[in-house]
C-alpha cells in the first residue's frame, strides 16, 4: 500500500507544482511505473478547479469566476500541459517532416502557431465554462471534476497505445515511455471514468463520445505526422481532450 502511495505523490510532485510529502522517493522507473495514477492526479486539480469555482461565483460575475479559477488550476499545475499544447501547436504546425517538428517543439521559445493555439485554447475553455454556468454553479464544478481526470486518461491511453518518438534521453517525458500492464491501464481507466457517475447518461455519453473521439483522431494524426508521442504531444491531447469534453457537455444540455 505505501508503495503504491508513493507512485501517486510521485506523478502528482511531476505533473504540478503542489509539494509532496519529503519521504517519497523518486526514480525514473518509479514515474514509469506511476502512470496508472496520472487520472488520479486529475481529481486533484479537477477538485482545486472546483472548489475555486463555488468559492469565486459567490463573491464574483461567472465570467471573471471562470478565469480566475481556470489561472488557479494552470498555477497548480505550473502550465504543464497548456506548454505542452503551445509547443505542439508550433512543431506540428510550422515542421514540415518529423526531424523539423520535433526540433521545433523542444525549442523553449513560443511561435506564432503556438500563441494563437495557446488563446485559442483558453478563450474557447473559458467560454465554454462561462456557458455551463447557466446551469448553475454545480455545472461548472462537476465539468471540472469529469474533465480533468478523463482527459488525462486520454494522455495516459497514448502512452499505452503508440511509440515515444524522441530519442533524447534528457526529454522530460523519457521515463514514462513504457506501455502500460492490462492492471495498470484498468486502474487509470477507473480513475479517469468513474467521475462520469457525476453526471446525468446523457451528458455522461456526450463527454465519454467526445473523449473518445479527439483521443482517436489525435492517436491517428500523431502516428502519421510523428510515428509516435513525446511529452508535449501528452500535453497537447490532454488539453484539447479536456476542451472537447466541455464542448460535449454544453451540447449536451442546450439539447435537453
Amino acid at each position: 500500500m505505501r508503495y503504491q502511495l508513493e507512485l501517486f505523490f510521485t506523478a502528482l510532485g511531476f505533473f504540478t507544482r503542489l509539494p509532496v510529502p519529503a519521504w517519497v522517493p523518486w526514480s525514473p522507473e518509479r514515474l514509469n511505473h506511476a502512470a496508472r495514477y496520472f487520472p488520479l492526479v486529475g481529481w486533484v486539480v479537477g477538485a482545486i478547479g472546483a472548489a475555486s469555482w463555488l468559492a469565486l461565483a459567490q463573491i464574483l460575475p461567472p465570467t471573471v469566476a471562470v478565469l480566475l479559477s481556470m489561472a488557479v488550476t494552470i498555477r497548480a499545475t505550473g502550465a504543464f500541459h497548456e506548454d505542452g499544447w503551445a509547443d505542439a501547436c508550433d512543431g506540428l504546425g510550422g515542421g514540415w517532416d518529423k526531424l523539423q517538428a520535433l526540433t521545433i517543439m523542444k525549442d523553449s521559445r513560443i511561435g506564432s502557431y503556438g500563441s494563437v493555439g495557446l488563446l485559442l485554447m483558453l478563450l474557447t475553455k473559458a467560454a465554454a465554462l462561462v456557458e455551463l454556468a447557466a446551469a448553475g454553479s454545480a455545472g461548472v464544478a462537476t465539468a471540472l471534476l469529469v474533465a480533468h481526470p478523463l482527459s488525462r486518461l486520454a494522455s495516459t491511453s497514448l502512452i499505452h497505445t503508440l511509440e515515444y518518438v524522441r530519442e533524447d534521453e534528457t526529454a522530460k517525458a523519457k521515463p514514462l515511455a513504457r506501455r502500460l500492464s492490462g492492471t495498470e491501464l484498468a486502474l487509470a481507466a477507473g480513475f479517469g471514468a468513474l467521475p462520469l457517475a457525476l453526471l446525468a447518461p446523457a451528458a455522461a455519453a456526450s463527454a465519454l463520445a467526445a473523449a473518445i473521439a479527439v483521443t482517436l483522431w489525435g492517436a491517428r494524426y500523431l502516428r502519421r505526422r510523428l510515428g509516435g508521442y513525446t511529452g508535449d504531444c501528452l500535453g497537447a491531447v490532454q488539453q484539447a481532450t479536456e476542451l472537447a469534453i466541455y464542448l460535449g457537455l454544453l451540447a449536451a444540455w442546450n439539447f435537453t
